[in-house]
């Protein structure tokens, strides 16, 4: 009996201490913008990557439709291929979930059977004109963007892909529903070749399992009832797009998932290949050989992910600081300084790259050098720490 008293009040106690203490796990914000085109207040959800109150990272953007329901699930899978210690999939990003008023007005960009459809122009033209320029003007984005649809969300993506490819780099479409207006978007896709201004431009193509038993994505090609109008056109898309060069293109068919199902393994694998360029990890060999241009290796993974996304990346300077402190805990003092140095060209007013160069030298035995890199790093940042370690050493 004693035992029963002692454990319920263990469990009364970790319940008390659970409750008292407990917190909000957040993981994005609602926003909203008026729009102007469509007349109409929008909810977004938004969720930017956890930061350094003293960093300045950007980050690119992924724009989510059917926001409400896929934003969690694509935030976490974010969250988790960018943070695999040592070894990420993808780059940390911010994700914008855009929640729907009238979806099929929206999604939809020509006129159906369907009574009030059609209204994709007004809408990509809010997405680019209000919803775009709001984001960048309020978060810390950088001009690297991927669109992400399922249904008639992928249908959209499609739509924005031909004919407003300028607004994204890369483009997600799942499951799409190309069989909306008699294959209208479709036929026009497969009437106009790619061309110039899809180069650089990224695409993956889900296709779920929509099939009756008994047919596979061959025998479901000569099938001609309703039924399976949906999975046959979009097959017809990703044979069309087989052909195009100017797209990076993949399209990848999941025999055991249906059009409910598929929009996360989709996105999974569209991650992967769109950020193929942004896998990246130094081996325990590369920290102890010297004979391996360690140094180099980095300079070229950044080479590529500045090819990837368009833009000039400098290296970024707490990894490159924390491949310099491993190679002097190694007492691979030349390379060390290598990466030091490269920070203090890359980040000159940096506090950290003057500190981190100043304790090589102390390792080395310079104390001069040391010394004058402890003060510059001071006189960056006033730092208690650092001041009082610098008194030490001038006793010395």
């Amino acid at each position: 009996m004693k035992k029963i008293i002692v454990v319920y009040f263990l469990c009364l106690f970790f319940y008390t201490v659970n409750g008292q203490n407990s917190t909000d796990i957040i993981i994005g914000k609602t926003d909203h913008v008026y729009s102007e085109i469509l007349h109409e207040q929008r909810k977004i959800m938004v969720y930017v990557p956890e930061n350094n109150p003293y960093d300045k990272n950007t980050y690119p953007v992924v724009y989510l439709l059917d926001g409400d329901a896929h934003f969690y699930s694509v935030v976490g899978m974010i969250r988790q291929l960018s943070s695999v210690n040592g070894n990420t999939i993808c780059p940390k990003m911010i994700v914008v979930g855009i929640s729907n008023t009238n979806r099929t007005r929206d999604l939809t960009p020509t006129k159906g059977e369907v009574e009030n459809s059609g209204g994709g122009e007004n809408f990509i033209s809010f997405v680019e004109k209000e919803l775009i320029p709001h984001i960048d003007t309020n978060y810390p984005t950088t001009t690297y963007r991927t669109f992400i649809g399922h249904s008639l969300g992928g249908l959209t993506v499609m739509n924005t892909l031909v004919n407003k490819p300028h607004l994204f780099n890369a483009y997600v479409a799942i499951d799409p529903s190309m069989w909306w207006n008699k294959k209208n978007l479709l036929n026009k896709i497969k009437s106009a070749e790619f061309n110039s201004k899809h180069n650089n431009k990224t695409l993956f193509l889900g296709i779920a399992n929509t099939m009756s038993k008994g047919l596979n994505i061959k025998s479901v090609l000569k099938d001609t009832t309703s039924k399976t109008a949906h999975i046959r056109a979009i097959l017809e898309l990703n044979s069309y797009l087989e052909t195009q060069t100017e797209l990076s293109f993949k399209g990848k068919y999941y025999e055991n998932d249906d059009h409910g199902s598929v929009p996360l393994i989709t996105t999974y694998d569209a991650l992967r290949y769109i950020f193929n360029f942004y896998r990246f990890k130094l081996k325990q060999e590369d920290y102890i050989n010297p004979e391996i241009d360690i140094l180099g290796k980095v300079e070229n993974y950044y080479k590529r992910l500045s090819k990837g996304f368009g833009v000039e990346i400098r290296p970024d300077e707490g990894y490159v600081n924390s491949i310099g402190v491993i190679l002097l805990r190694k007492k691979q003092f030349k390379k060390a300084a290598q990466f030091f140095n490269l920070n203090i060209k890359n980040y000159p007013e940096s506090f950290n790259a003057y500190e981190s160069i100043g304790d090589l030298y102390l390792a080395t035995g310079n104390k001069e050098k040391a010394i004058k890199n402890y003060k510059k790093a001071i006189s960056l940042n006033d730092d208690v720490f650092l001041k009082a370690k610098l008194l030490e050493l001038e006793k010395k």
